[in-house]
């Protein structure tokens, strides 16, 4: 039997926040930097999506089905490219059309709803899958949560949803002597699938490939596609998941990173074994070997590979529990200006900015953070945080006030029905008087 490459990528991109100051609460409701949200976008998708998707058409044109991808798409991004860059949304949906991408789910504003104990991140991932339908044709089976982030009752909760599979990261510390090569259950509910990262051969691209002080570099496709075939010597499957801007973006263009993808396929098809699925289609070829027990939140972010990158300090958890505090009472305004803030300000980036953790890779990360300090984005966000509540307390305040105002007449059906006689047989009593 052929072993299994699965290609995955994430795109998503926040709703970045402006700057919002002390004195803007009451003042105003915009919280978003609409000139550098579009900027980034644009920018990306002329260096990343654009021609990256150009590529892999050109890939799936070659080889056919042969070739295959999968990707996850944010809801944040989407909104953002159907107001600045439509056409990357039009090169997503000619991928769709070919037969050979698979559309995953996620949360809707890639967020950390899955940590908290209310509906959200149900409603979010449904919200989601929705628009994946409706822009792709494609109802998912497979979920991959924000930053893959997962414990056994995430998958759970996954699982009762009735997706079939769920990716995560090939964490050490989770695995120990096992391998992310195979495929893997949940412990709670074996119907879920799990998709395991292979950490190391996904970062080669994404954190070391333009890396010269790297002892292997310059990495070369057909260098990539031995060490793809030896990493299976005794197992099935090596999932490669990466951040989509890694190429172009991340990894600029004179890196040589978009050739080495287009020649990467010609090599695996002529030196190895694997057959290029998605993973919809590896879980069903594959039999797990195991359940997975994650019993703590894991991510792929860090060498930890755990949350505490986005909730391991005072200020992103003070952030959090406020943020989610208030979420019952948005889901019952149920105020489409309202719900449309609440589901940006949830992005995981927000948090992510505050932390006050070191990386291995801290340098990129203090380069993707728009703020000098994890301070100065607290402050931000708990600016706009404090205006978002105060809306919601006054409509809810206001929505109160309305249904107290209605009067028994109102509310009694039989007095409704009485209340029109008295006001006729009063008009006639006068009109006979006169």
């Amino acid at each position: 039997m052929k072993k299994t490459l699965c290609f995955y990528f994430q795109i998503h991109q926040p709703v970045r926040l402006r700057r919002y100051r002390f004195f803007d609460i009451g003042k105003r409701h915009d919280y978003f930097d609409e000139y550098v949200n579009r900027s980034t976008i644009r920018r990306i998708a002329e260096r990343c999506y654009l021609p990256m998707n150009h590529l892999i058409m050109d890939l799936i044109k070659r080889y056919g089905t042969n070739f295959k991808v999968s990707f996850s798409i944010s809801g944040s991004a989407l909104e953002q490219f159907a107001l600045h860059a439509p056409e990357v949304i039009e090169s997503f949906q000619e991928l769709a059309k070919t037969g050979c991408v698979e559309f995953l789910a996620e949360t809707y504003a890639h967020s950390l709803a899955s940590l908290s104990d209310t509906d959200e991140f149900e409603r979010q991932v449904r919200r989601h899958a929705a628009k994946m339908e409706e822009l792709f044709g494609q109802k998912p089976v497979t979920l991959r949560n924000s930053s893959l982030i997962y414990s056994d009752q995430i998958g759970e909760r996954v699982a009762a949803m009735g997706f079939e599979s769920m990716l995560t990261d090939g964490a050490k510390h989770v695995l120990g002597w096992k391998s992310p090569n195979f495929v893997y259950t949940n412990v709670m509910n074996p119907r879920l699938k799990l998709l395991l990262k292979n950490s190391r051969l996904s970062d080669d691209l994404t954190l070391r490939f333009s890396d010269h002080s790297w002892h292997e570099w310059p990495l070369t496709a057909d260098k990539y596609a031995r060490w793809l075939k030896d990493s299976t010597r005794d197992s099935e499957i090596v999932n490669l998941f990466m951040n989509y801007e890694t190429f172009g973006e991340n990894q600029l263009a004179e890196t040589g990173i978009f050739e080495f993808m287009r020649s990467l396929p010609e090599y695996i098809f002529s030196t190895t074994d694997f057959e290029f699925l998605t993973p919809g289609e590896a879980v069903k070829k594959h039999q797990p070997v195991a359940p997975l027990h994650v019993p703590y939140p894991i991510s792929w972010a860090d060498e930890e590979k755990d949350i505490t990158g986005w909730l391991g300090n005072e200020l992103q958890n003070e952030a959090f529990e406020e943020l989610f505090k208030i979420q019952p009472k948005v889901e019952a305004l149920n105020d489409p200006e309202l719900n449309e803030d609440y589901s940006r300000l949830q992005a995981s980036d927000h948090f992510y900015y505050m932390r006050t953790k070191l990386f291995s890779d801290n340098d990129y990360h203090r380069y993707v953070s728009p703020y000098e300090t994890p301070y100065e984005a607290f402050i931000n966000y708990m600016n706009v945080l404090s205006d978002f509540i105060a809306r919601v307390e006054d409509m809810e305040k206001m929505r109160n006030i309305a249904s107290d105002n209605i009067t028994e007449e109102e509310k009694s059906p039989e007095k409704k029905k009485r209340a029109p006689r008295a006001k006729n047989e009063g008009s006639a009593a006068k009109t006979t008087k006169r």
